[in-house]
């Protein structure tokens, strides 16, 4: 069973997977609106893997019987001046977003969950490879400039698809 503080920390937690969800929603539509369909693709990849973290949390909760309360999600940013700046905007989301699964962590190890511990080792694995992944986009973005590289790499970030990994 999780105790209050915990069920209160993971509410909180999954607020902000859905509003990581709606803000690569939003990043994903300013790269529809310059025509750069595969950044768009990828970026609405990325929101789904959000909802997907979301709800991993949400059932988790239940499964410890915990009740979820859903707060607002507050309104994402819509525009940016460039590629880079909103690759360079989810990588510093993304590693504010590692340390509140890090700060979950520690709150687990307070209370003496072990459960829920173990159950975060997967979020700690995962936002190193969400910090990691922006910022190869961020190094490529950095080598090629606004150039015609633009092209070459928004036809790759088309690639990527989604997979609901467990």
């Amino acid at each position: 069973m999780l105790n209050e503080k915990m069920n209160g920390e993971l509410s909180k937690q999954i607020n902000a997977e859905m509003f990581s969800s709606y803000l690569y929603l939003s990043m994903s539509g300013w790269f529809e609106s310059k025509g750069l369909s595969g950044f768009a693709s990828w970026m609405r990849i990325q929101a789904k893997e959000e909802t997907f973290h979301a709800e991993k949390l949400y059932d988790y909760v239940y499964e410890r019987g915990g009740r979820v309360v859903l707060g607002a999600i507050d309104q994402p940013e819509s525009e940016w001046s460039s590629a880079l700046e909103i690759f360079e905007g989810a990588l510093k989301h993304e590693e504010m977003i590692s340390g509140m699964i890090n700060d979950l962590v520690n709150i687990s190890i307070e209370e003496k969950d072990h459960a829920t511990n173990n159950f975060l080792q997967w979020f700690v694995a995962e936002q190193v490879e969400e910090e990691a992944s922006a910022q190869a986009v961020v190094d490529k973005l950095k080598l090629i400039g606004d150039g015609s590289g633009m092209f070459v790499l928004d036809q790759e970030m088309g690639k990527r698809t989604f997979v609901a990994e467990e």
